[in-house]
């Protein structure tokens, strides 16, 4: 069972982050230190598109891929460009909590309503696209999730330094997941 791993002081980044695009994430995000203006990205950030969560980073520091769930599926040509292209060795993951990828069922009807409002659909092909996209990306546990998808990257990314992460919303404080 996965478990979260607080960074509450600065002692808390485990000695295997020191002195890595890591550490300095924990310690711009959850510390607010300061950082120079990056004329290079040092680090890829995974991110879920929630409006939520915005991250405290100095200019230019990270690369950044946003997509429901912070599921990178259909995403691994970005990521390869970013390490190809980038030079990139380092990779954060970040769930967070109350995601709504999260019993995505639940929100059917919420859904089909807003594209019928807001986006002109037909209620049958609203309902049709929802049913048939929604199981593709619904999650059922934003930590577990989170962990299970960053191992699958580490796979097929054997020389990345991939790091699961979950934001909380409470706190607004990033936290590993081990």
């Amino acid at each position: 069972m996965p478990h979260l791993i607080p960074i509450e002081k600065i002692t808390d980044i485990p000695a295997k982050y020191e002195n890595t695009p890591i550490e300095k994430l924990l310690k711009y995000h959850n510390f607010r230190q300061q950082g120079k203006r990056y004329q290079k990205a040092e680090i890829l950030l995974g991110m879920c598109m929630d409006n939520r969560k915005q991250l405290c980073l100095p200019d230019n520091f990270a690369y950044m891929i946003r997509n429901g769930g912070a599921d990178m599926k259909y995403n691994e040509f970005k990521i390869s460009y970013a390490i190809a292209v980038g030079g990139l060795s380092h990779m954060a993951l970040i769930g967070h909590t109350d995601c709504a990828m999260v019993n995505l069922h639940e929100r059917k009807d919420k859904f089909v309503d807003g594209l019928i409002r807001h986006g002109g659909w037909e209620k049958e092909v609203a309902t049709k696209h929802f049913e048939e996209m929604a199981p593709q990306y619904e999650i059922h546990n934003e930590v577990e999730f989170t962990l299970k998808e960053a191992g699958r990257l580490q796979e097929l990314y054997p020389s990345l330094t991939i790091v699961p992460m979950l934001f909380k919303l409470e706190d607004r404080k990033l936290y590993l997941i081990e």
